[in-house]
């Protein structure tokens, strides 16, 4: 049952939700993001559903969420978490709902330069003190990751060019 749904998928730091509010003002779009839409609906953030039900009860909600999310009947943009479609069926049932799935492609290297100064809100790294340990983990998990990642619709690389750079990239492959 394939739709209009944008959705943007890739590592956390690589801009995500930022891509996904821009071009709801570019294209008259309501946005989600998936982490937000949970957060809102259990009054926790991901964090505490994390620690208070474990990974793998967050990851059946997170599969719910999405359902969700995919089955709205309104052409919408929809984030999602860095660990989404690695998870349960879940990049095939994007696929399934949306032909234009966009993997923003971000090195390991500029995602560990973004996101050694936001540490301390992301608990998954917040234990890691330094830039180069951080991106030896961050480069081993998208190693992990990329198999599920690469099997989006369009792979937009981010040269670290900006927000506009990546929407418009977004925007000139868009199949509406």
């Amino acid at each position: 049952m394939v739709n209009t749904h944008i959705v943007v998928l890739g590592y956390m730091g690589s801009g995500k939700t930022t891509v996904s509010k821009k071009l709801e003002t570019i294209l008259n779009l309501p946005s989600y993001d998936l982490d937000h839409f949970i957060e809102n609906e259990y009054k926790m953030s991901i964090s505490e559903i994390f620690e208070t039900k474990g990974q793998i009860e967050f990851r059946i909600i997170e599969n719910k969420f999405l359902k969700i999310l995919l089955n709205k009947k309104k052409k919408s943009i929809i984030s999602l978490g860095g660990g989404t479609p690695c998870y349960h069926n879940n990049m095939d049932i994007i696929l399934s709902f949306s032909k234009n799935v966009f993997f923003i492609n971000t090195s390991a290297e500029i995602l560990s330069s973004r996101l050694f100064k936001e540490k301390s809100i992301r608990p998954i790294i917040e234990s890691i003190s330094s830039i180069s340990e951080l991106k030896d983990f961050i480069s081993k998990h998208l190693f992990e990751r990329i198999v599920f990642y690469n099997q989006a619709n369009y792979v937009i690389n981010d040269d670290d060019k900006g927000i506009d750079d990546l929407c418009n990239k977004i925007v000139n492959k868009l199949n509406l």
